[in-house]
């Protein structure tokens, strides 16, 4: 674990390059004017936060503060929620999980799009320190998706406790003044855990998360404003809602913006966009075939909680549905990834000899290789036994001589390279391992994407949302097992 200093004996160190940390001149080369220019503003605001980031960790830093700040992290990410999202449908609050998932899901695309159109980089490391858990700084920075996930989803749980404190005709409101309060309580200091931190690990500057938290408002205002009437439409319209959704949905994948560089952005967005499209349909196709409320009408065993034995009971079968319905997943996951990677390049292949086929910028064409490795396309799930390792310390360039030595501009705050110091401890003393490449030769060595990768998110991620949102609570109440809690 870290602790703050950045300065054990036992931590690995590694040399990685971060997204939008190219020369100036190949962002002015590759964007249009106006995208070019919005980003020459943004990265002179990041170059001037930067220095009060690090005079903040100067100050404030503690190692129960680095922990706490990157674990609760967690918390705003789109994959913490993609796990908990299906579990409302399997206990039966399908409403509220389609709530979450919209939020989420415009979030994730508005942000993603938003950051692989303008390319801007995150704080500069030095000065500061940036601490992160996972994958996202290999991301650009502008705007938040963590800020943008924490104000929504906030916003989105405050309406439904404003719903609980106002009185309704029939009666009292549902909780209490000083329920209501504390629940407000809660939902601010959630927000500020998850915005506070990313600004406390320096993985993204004030500018970052107000935008971020910008667009979480406007998405839950749109929400409040449409969410009702799309539900209504998706309900009880006909071959209408397919033939509206489907084709948006791939618009949205195909128009999502080039990035200069290889940024994970685009894959996170194909998930999402793909969630929505599948749950679209199993809400169209339920409510048309028969699975409607009414289908959904056998509470769970043991729901009564009358005694031990149905606690036990409820528990039980709880446990049982969570595994089954995680299992499931997995298990298309795993099979519909195969069978795209089976089927879909020799497709394209064929196809590419009628027509020229979409291309994306660091995506080899079908043309160029015979089959997808295994080890390929959709990322693995990470054990939770592999966590606490992937705690990292990041610091962009190898101390402040090599920082000194490349930078872009004279201030000492754009280098190229980046060490970082992962948390994993080691009796054996501490272990090097150097590469002094270019970012961008080093991306092409570690990561290489196929175009049959779109395709196959796309249809992977439709069918967990079909799954999640349709096939499994019905198999659930099929089997007895019920999703109504009570």
């Amino acid at each position: 674990m870290i602790t703050g200093t950045g300065e054990h004996d036992d931590e690995k160190v590694l040399l990685v390059g971060s997204a939008g940390r190219q020369d100036d001149e190949v962002y002015e080369r590759t964007l249009n004017w106006w995208r070019a220019g919005i980003r020459r503003a943004i990265v002179r605001c990041v170059e001037r936060e930067t220095r009060v980031l690090a005079a903040m960790q100067e100050r404030v830093r503690t190692p129960f503060l680095d922990t706490y700040f990157v674990y609760t992290s967690s918390l705003g990410t789109h994959t913490f929620f993609m796990v908990m999202l299906p579990m409302f449908h399997f206990f039966g609050a399908p409403e509220f999980g389609r709530g979450l998932l919209l939020m989420l899901a415009f979030g994730v695309y508005v942000t993603s799009f938003m950051k692989d159109l303008f390319c801007c980089p995150r704080p500069f490391a030095p000065p500061v320190t940036r601490l992160t858990l996972g994958s996202h700084h290999l991301e650009y920075g502008f705007p938040s998706t963590h800020s943008t996930n924490s104000v929504s989803i906030a916003l989105f749980l405050y309406t439904l406790v404003q719903r609980l404190h106002t009185p309704t005709d029939a009666g009292d409101a549902v909780i209490s003044s000083t329920t209501y309060a504390w629940l407000i309580a809660l939902l601010v200091f959630y927000v500020f855990s998850i915005v506070y931190g990313r600004l406390y690990t320096a993985m993204h500057s004030f500018t970052d998360c107000f935008a971020g938290m910008a667009v979480g408002a406007s998405i839950w205002a749109i929400h409040i404003y449409v969410g009702e009437a799309v539900d209504v439409w998706a309900r009880t319209s006909g071959w209408i809602v397919p033939a509206v959704i489907v084709p948006l949905c791939l618009y949205l994948v195909h128009r999502h913006p080039q990035p200069v560089d290889d940024c994970p952005c685009f894959e996170d967005a194909i998930a999402f966009v793909s969630v929505v499209m599948g749950e679209f349909l199993a809400r169209w196709y339920m409510h048309h075939h028969g699975y409607d409320k009414s289908f959904f009408a056998r509470p769970m065993p043991g729901s009564t909680w009358a005694s031990w034995a149905d606690i036990g009971t409820w528990c039980a079968v709880a446990a049982i549905k969570v595994v089954v319905g995680v299992l499931t997943i997995v298990i298309w996951r795993m099979l519909a990834k195969s069978f795209c990677h089976f089927v879909l390049p020799p497709i394209f292949r064929f196809l590419s000899h009628l027509f020229t086929l979409p291309h994306r910028r660091f995506y080899t064409p079908a043309t160029d290789y015979t089959s997808v490795p295994v080890d390929k396309g959709l990322r693995p799930i990470p054990s939770v036994i592999d966590l606490p390792g992937m705690v990292e310390y990041e610091v962009d360039g190898v101390g402040v001589d090599a920082a000194a030595a490349s930078t872009a501009r004279g201030n000492g705050l754009r280098g190229y390279g980046s060490m970082k110091q992962r948390g994993a401890r080691s009796n054996r003393g501490q272990e090097h391992e150097w590469s002094e490449k270019h970012p961008s030769q080093k991306a092409e060595e570690d990561v290489k994407h196929y175009d049959a990768d779109v395709l196959t998110k796309v249809f992977v991620y439709c069918g967990i949302g079909m799954l999640g949102g349709g096939a499994i609570p019905v198999m659930f109440e099929v089997l007895g097992w019920g999703v109504k809690t009570s």
